[in-house]
């Protein structure tokens, strides 16, 4: 039995859950670029990419690795990094 996961809607879920967390104004997770540089266009740091994998990992019953976390730069390679665990 296998779950198809929505690229999309791992997209629009990690926008959220960025947007949720990070208390991001002016952005919702329709307007968010999936490709925007997450640490130098946003500003977001190591702590608050940590916060926001945990989250993810009990949401998709996924682990992330941490020596993974400097590779997940945007809300679109999450997506596609949390996409590859659950399958």
């Amino acid at each position: 039995m296998t779950n198809k996961i929505d690229g999309d809607a791992i997209i629009r879920r990690v926008a959220e859950v960025m947007i949720n967390e990070l208390k991001l104004e002016d952005v919702t997770p329709e307007t968010f670029d999936a490709d925007v540089d997450l640490i130098d266009e946003i500003g977001i740091d190591s702590m608050d990419l940590a916060t926001v994998a945990l989250v993810l990992q009990d949401e998709y019953a996924i682990h992330i690795d941490e020596d993974d976390y400097p590779k997940l730069t945007t809300i679109r390679l999450i997506a596609d990094y949390v996409g590859q665990r659950i399958k």
